[in-house]
């Protein structure tokens, strides 16, 4: 019986907070990020109205904590992910490596384990890490973005949240194109670019993530960029190395629902 009330009492407090930002068991009340997530999908919407890109909010997924906590994140195609590409940076030894708003305790630690690296991030980094320089930058701040700088960057799991406000980042419909751009304004010709996102069947989950198709990251890319490899991991988080984008698995984006595409790309 009391397994069954703490249960329900944990299903309770799951849905408050998701839904209201209301924190049962602990006592903790978070209206103020409630009344925060309303003000930006409203703005988000309206942006969204006046777009032709079709990208609906199909859900709800507040993250109430994530602009106050430090840069980093953790889901379960991190793992492959971030060692599987932090294995591609150290075949191809560039001079340089900067990374975008990966996973601080998975890709970025991985890859300063062997060399050094420039993190940057929406968030501050307060925390010393060897062979990492942290950099606080904001993505989508076209002004603040260098020129030509490196000869290799990431962005691992990190441009599906660029506009949505999730991290403290001003709401932005076309964050994620606005990101893109700036990404590979820093990047070098003949520079290599690993990128991963979400894919699956095109949506939003506000405030949360996007998820693309392969359709829309083809005509985001391949304008900049010739592709030298594609693997993802699929919703049963196998992952699939090195693989064909035939036109009937980009039509459906591998028949993932929430997969994980990772490009490694060289800019034209």
């Amino acid at each position: 019986m009391n397994m069954f009330i703490s249960r329900l009492k944990k299903k309770i407090n799951e849905y408050l907070y998701l839904h209201y930002g209301i924190f049962l068991l602990t006592g903790r009340f978070s209206f103020s990020y409630y009344k925060q997530l309303k003000s930006d999908l409203k703005k988000f919407k309206f942006q969204a109205d006046q777009s032709d890109i079709s990208f609906p909010v199909k859900s709800l997924y507040p993250c109430y904590n994530d602009a106050s906590d430090m840069a980093g994140s953790i889901t379960t195609h991190y793992f492959y992910q971030d060692l599987y590409v932090a294995q591609c940076v150290f075949a191809n030894c560039p001079i340089k490596h900067i990374d975008i708003g990966s996973r601080v305790d998975g890709f970025v630690s991985h890859v300063a384990s062997f060399r050094p690296l420039e993190v940057c991030d929406i968030r501050p980094l307060t925390i010393p890490i060897s062979n990492v320089t942290f950099t606080q930058l904001d993505l989508m701040d076209t002004n603040s973005i260098p020129a030509n700088v490196t000869d290799s960057i990431s962005c691992l799991h990190a441009l599906e949240h660029f506009g949505l406000g999730r991290y403290g980042d001003p709401i932005n419909f076309n964050g994620y194109i606005v990101g893109f751009n700036n990404i590979s304004k820093m990047l070098s010709q003949g520079g290599l670019f690993y990128f991963s996102v979400p894919i699956g069947i095109q949506r939003v989950e506000f405030h949360a993530h996007r998820v693309f198709s392969l359709k829309l990251l083809l005509d985001l890319i391949l304008p900049k960029y010739d592709i030298l490899r594609f693997s993802y991991i699929d919703d049963s988080i196998v992952f699939h190395e090195n693989v064909d984008l035939t036109i009937e698995q980009i039509a459906n984006s591998f028949g993932c629902v929430f997969g994980c595409g990772i490009f490694e790309l060289k800019k034209k």
